[in-house]
């Protein structure tokens, strides 16, 4: 168990009140802090209030008030929480519905208790994890979310603010994010730590005053950079 696991605060959002329990028993087994639990839509929004997770891991399925809702409304509050989405369903359009509230990960509950732990401490770094076979899925839709155009001020014009001056190296880092490599591979592939890579990212989301991962796809894209 290490400090960065410790720190770590969760919440598990699922209707079924075992799969719910057992879920969270092995991440406190972990070392995670689970810090709150609820059984529908309404309480997870509730309780998420109450209790500021790191993390949501979040059912689809939910009563009450559906889990992408429930996800779109507490990322909208707090963009810098990180919800991974554990549902019986793989269906394209689920896991779609998801990363347009807002998920940073998808991951379905045939999952084994190993990849849901490192899926988490994935979510937590902000590194988005999805059920093998997804993965490219959810970055034809982050490409499809980016290509659109940005919403206009309300005079009616674009903002076109000043562009923000980036490192060469954050440079780097925020291609192969846009060409939809995750951390890890970014890190093998500048020969960098995954710690550093975060903290690129993290830079970069702050220069360009943007909150999430679509956002930076769409920056770069915008931009080119995707094919650099």
């Amino acid at each position: 168990m290490t400090v960065a696991e410790q720190a770590v605060k969760v919440m598990v959002v699922d209707d079924h009140p075992m799969w719910r329990e057992a879920v969270a028993r092995d991440l406190a087994a972990a070392g995670f802090d689970v810090v709150a639990t609820a059984g529908d839509g309404p309480q997870a929004v509730r309780r998420a209030r109450a209790a500021a997770p790191d993390v949501l891991v979040l059912d689809l399925n939910l009563p009450g008030l559906p889990g992408v809702a429930v996800c779109k409304e507490l990322v909208g509050e707090n963009p810098a929480l990180r919800v991974l989405i554990l549902s019986a369903s793989g269906e394209h359009e689920d896991v779609l519905e998801a990363v347009k509230s807002g998920a940073t990960g998808y991951l379905v509950k045939s999952a084994g208790t190993e990849e849901l732990l490192a899926a988490v401490r994935s979510t937590a770094a902000g590194d988005p994890v999805f059920t093998p076979g997804l993965a490219g899925l959810v970055l034809g839709e982050y490409r499809r979310l980016a290509a659109e155009p940005a919403p206009a001020t309300p005079a009616g014009k674009t903002a076109a603010p000043e562009t923000p001056r980036l490192t060469d190296r954050e440079t780097q880092v925020l291609r192969l994010v846009a060409k939809g490599l995750s951390y890890k591979q970014i890190a093998e592939r500048l020969v960098i730590s995954h710690r550093t890579v975060q903290n690129h990212v993290q830079n970069t989301l702050g220069k360009l005053q943007l909150h999430n991962r679509v956002e930076l796809v769409r920056y770069a894209i915008e931009r080119g950079l995707d094919d650099a």
